[in-house]
């Protein structure tokens, strides 16, 4: 069901702002020696008003990702100016590309609406489906979700 109320959802989905970013690593003693800074960097998250969520992800050998979800984009910002984000930032970037070779972030805001279903609609607990998927491009109304019975 559509809805703009979240809080019956997981901590995921309650957020307004979230970053995906990814770091490919030299090797692994530059995956070695980021452990420390970046378990230190993790704890100062996971404790900052406004963060909801996270979660790494690993493509090839030397890749580690990182989606985070906070409440907002002031939150996530904010975070950003931490101490241990900062030393984990140059201890990438101070030294040319002798911890990493490439690396990149993205931040997005959430639209205020979108879909829940069952307990984790804060409307109730029903589990529905809409009417009409939302419109694309020029389309004053979506297509039918169900499709026509065949005869």
């Amino acid at each position: 069901m559509r809805t703009t109320d979240f809080s019956a959802a997981p901590p995921q989905a309650q957020g307004e702002a979230l970053f995906i970013g990814a770091t490919h690593y030299r090797g692994p003693r530059a995956l070695l020696s980021l452990l420390r800074p970046y378990l230190r960097m993790v704890r100062t998250m996971k404790r900052m008003d406004g963060y909801r969520w996270h979660k790494v992800y690993r493509q090839g050998p030397f890749t580690l990702g990182t989606i985070a979800v906070f409440a907002d984009r002031d939150a996530l910002l904010r975070f950003a100016r931490s101490k241990a984000h900062r030393d984990l930032m140059c201890w990438m970037t101070d030294h040319g590309d002798r911890n990493g070779t490439a690396g990149f972030i993205r931040l997005f805001d959430a639209q205020p609406n979108g879909y829940s279903n069952g307990a984790w609609r804060a409307e109730g607990n029903e589990m529905a489906h809409i009417e009409e998927f939302t419109p694309i491009g020029s389309e004053d109304s979506g297509a039918p979700v169900h499709r026509k019975a065949k005869s």
